[in-house]
């Protein structure tokens, strides 16, 4: 889908499922890239650091399912506009 531009700085907080199982609209996709698994779409809050060094605060959304880990992160909004 898309490449990561950016680095999380320390941890995600307030983190919400937004979507769980069939609910999950690229299913399909995550599935044939990265594996079989209880895929969840997430969304939370952290700090990022930008390509040109800004640090900012942003909400995050990814998918992530047990035994696999984080995918497909991306900045959602800033935060601290």
């Amino acid at each position: 889908m898309g490449s990561v531009d950016f680095e999380v700085v320390g941890s995600i907080r307030d983190v919400e499922v937004i979507a769980a199982g069939p609910g999950v609209r690229v299913l399909r996709y995550l599935r044939k890239a990265y594996g079989r698994g209880r895929w969840r779409k997430l969304k939370g809050i952290g700090a990022v650091r930008l390509p040109n060094g800004a640090l900012r605060q942003v909400e995050l959304h990814w998918y992530e399912a047990h035994g696999i880990g984080k995918k497909e992160l991306k900045i959602k909004r800033y935060l601290d506009e």
